[in-house]
């Protein structure tokens, strides 16, 4: 069998994979390569097709920013879907995952895996529960050979990482079942695995056969994302017991998928207010060995419905700030129903400045020398350069282009009064 990225790093040898994250994160390769060996950097890239833009997600990256697209029961357009790819990349996201549950799943992801030209992820848990109900009319009749089933013909199709809720267990329902929590259980995936455990008395099938699953991503060199099932979806549940509980045990599944070879990274909240973020992510480096924190948002309010992108840009920045390696986009459509186009477009932008944010504060160089771009276009009033640099150029160049200046080199909020203009005229020689 190939060795996979992780076995290579250990053996000190450096792969096109690793020169190619090298050279996009200014770092030399074999800094990467040791990153990588050490479980604190993965590179999510199905060996079973060739990945157009590969990215490194963890410690000395930048921060990486995700986009979920997917059907639904009442809306199921293939088209639509790749529409929100294409716009979700645009605008700069590193990865998608397809988080179909409606319509022609297979063909959704096939199509979304054929046309992406990043990392493509799923939640393996979504095409198993709804062939078990199309099957035999129940999520309840699904068993572990279908699960892995779905897996194992996931990672033949080239999904290059998979979100795997092994962290619901007995005892960690033990846990959330003493917990007087707001809001249970918020993961759609950790619901549909907390359920069929309870209706069934049996132990969760990730967990039970995650040795199963490790082996068949390692055989197409897949990222496991252990996932959080069991994370906040309210700022009251924040870092309560049931949360940690699954975090240290993700941490012992993550150190456990290493060994045998395979790439790993850890999912994380949900919703945390603010002043308990920094110890949410020194928490996860505790527990998780430094593995790449994955995490949605945080949603630092409850509140937002409608703007939780911005709710979530907020905590994300945070985040990143403090250690956070991968955000997970937020769009204004979370809580409300599946995103539009616009959502999508919206909730990368929203990301992407966070992540950016979450960069300067760990003083990336890269971004600190973007900042400065903009900031001596500025100076100059350089317009042209200003709309090249901005995260948007087409919607900035609409603006300054709506507001119609009656001088080119300032804009309308101050015109001639520019704090500028007056200023370099000030400091030019009498």
């Amino acid at each position: 069998m190939m060795k996979t990225l992780l076995e290579c790093s250990r053996q000190g040898k450096i792969t096109p994979l690793i020169r190619s994250v090298a050279i996009s994160e200014c770092l030399a390769p074999r800094t990467v390569m040791k990153l990588i060996a050490e479980g604190k950097v993965v590179i999510p890239a199905n060996t079973s097709r060739q990945l157009r833009k590969p990215c490194g997600i963890g410690k000395n990256m930048r921060v990486k920013v995700n986009a979920n697209i997917g059907t639904s029961p009442d809306k199921a357009d293939i088209r639509e879907e790749l529409k929100k790819l294409k716009t979700a990349v645009t605008f700069g996201a590193d990865t998608v995952m397809d988080l179909s549950i409606g319509g022609d799943i297979k063909k959704t992801r096939r199509e979304i895996v054929r046309h992406s030209p990043v990392a493509v992820g799923t939640v393996p848990i979504y095409e198993a529960a709804v062939a078990a109900q199309k099957r035999h009319g129940s999520l309840m009749s699904m068993s572990a050979a279908d699960l892995l089933e779905v897996i194992a013909e996931q990672a033949r199709e080239g999904v290059d990482f998979f979100t795997i809720h092994c962290g619901i267990t007995k005892k960690t329902l033990k846990v959330l079942h003493s917990q007087q929590r707001l809001l249970g259980i918020v993961s759609r995936g950790g619901a549909l695995i907390a359920q069929w455990m309870l209706r069934n008395k049996k132990e969760n099938p990730f967990y039970e056969f995650f040795d199963d699953i490790v082996a068949i991503a390692k055989q197409y060199d897949i990222t496991l994302s252990l996932g959080d099932g069991l994370r906040p979806g309210s700022i009251f549940d924040a870092t309560d017991k049931p949360q940690i509980a699954e975090l240290k045990l993700l941490g012992q599944l993550a150190q456990r998928a290493q060994r045998q070879g395979v790439q790993v990274m850890i999912e994380g909240p949900g919703h945390v207010p603010i002043n308990q973020i920094r110890e949410n992510i020194r928490l996860q480096k505790k527990y998780c060995h430094e593995a790449p924190f994955y995490v949605l948002g945080p949603l630092v309010t409850d509140i937002g419905a409608g703007y939780d992108h911005i709710t979530a840009a907020i905590g994300s920045g945070i985040a990143a700030a403090y250690g956070a390696d991968f955000l997970c986009f937020v769009t204004p459509a979370e809580h409300i129903k599946l995103p539009a186009n616009q959502d999508v477009k919206l909730g990368v932008i929203a990301s992407k400045i966070a992540a950016h944010s979450g960069d300067l504060a760990r003083g990336n160089k890269q971004a600190w020398a973007l900042d400065k771009a903009m900031s001596t276009a500025r100076k100059k009033r350089d317009w042209k350069e200003q709309i090249r640099l901005s995260i948007d150029p087409e919607h900035t160049q609409a603006q300054r282009h709506m507001s119609r200046p009656k001088t080119n080199d300032v804009c309308t909020m101050c015109g001639d009064f520019c704090s500028m203009k007056m200023m370099e005229k000030d400091r030019k020689p009498e």
